[in-house]
């Protein structure tokens, strides 16, 4: 049997609208999930091993500059770790054929969305809307 070679970006832009999401389409955005976690699961390993490699300074200024590396670390490892929940959370929607569907409207997220952004939710327009009503509700 001969094996199907993975799409490109350029070819998964260019799929007929009537084949959205069929199983090429998920296995291409399955790899790029799996390529963005072991990026930050990489990233993860290298800042852990620089926190434990900060030296205690006797300088205030030193000091006072290697507290805000290690605050500035903490806060990229934090969204980090935002960012692996979202793409665990992508990989199981990939598994339930539930992925590139929108969240609110059930409609397609759409291919380009989803390139831009593996780990949308939402339609650009369902979006729009949920941020909207935020901004109207925190004014």
């Amino acid at each position: 049997m001969k094996r199907k070679t993975a799409l490109t970006e350029e070819q998964l832009l260019a799929s007929d609208p009537g084949d959205y999401m069929n199983a090429a389409q998920r296995e291409f955005f399955r790899q790029r999930l799996l390529a963005m976690q072991a990026e930050l699961i990489s990233n993860a390993r290298r800042s852990a091993d620089e926190l434990k490699e900060a030296v205690v300074q006797s300088d205030p200024a030193d000091r006072a500059t290697l507290e805000e590396e290690y605050a500035l670390e903490l806060l990229t490892l934090e969204r980090e770790h935002r960012l692996a929940a979202q793409i665990e959370a992508a990989l199981k929607r990939i598994d339930e054929d539930a992925y590139g569907f929108c969240e609110d409207t059930g409609e397609p997220i759409g291919l380009a969305r989803l390139v831009a952004r593996p780990t949308a939710t939402r339609s650009i327009h369902a979006q729009e809307r949920r941020e909207k009503l935020q901004k109207s509700f925190a004014d």
